[in-house]
């Protein structure tokens, strides 16, 4: 039989583990986070630009990066309406 202090235990874990899936939760759907995104994805295509010989690689960088973002920006939305339909 569970004693209360088995049962106090097992709590005290989900509410361990419902923290970290908020936090984890609230780290996925910030601004900080699609910043970041946007950020490392320009810088990386602007090194892929310089490395390639491609022109004004730092404009050129900006095209691709928004696409990412905004691709990345859509997929809730789509999720959603996905949800929706097989409802």
């Amino acid at each position: 039989m569970t004693t209360i202090e088995e049962l106090k235990k097992e709590l005290d874990k989900i509410k361990t583990r419902n923290k970290r899936v908020e936090t984890d939760k609230a780290w996925e759907t910030s601004w900080t986070r699609k910043l970041l995104i946007l950020i490392l994805t320009y810088v990386v295509i602007v090194i892929f630009f310089f490395v390639a010989k491609l022109p004004d690689p730092f404009a050129n960088a900006v095209v691709p990066s928004a696409a990412f973002v905004l691709s990345t920006l859509t997929v809730p939305l789509f999720k959603k309406w996905w949800l929706n339909i097989r409802k």
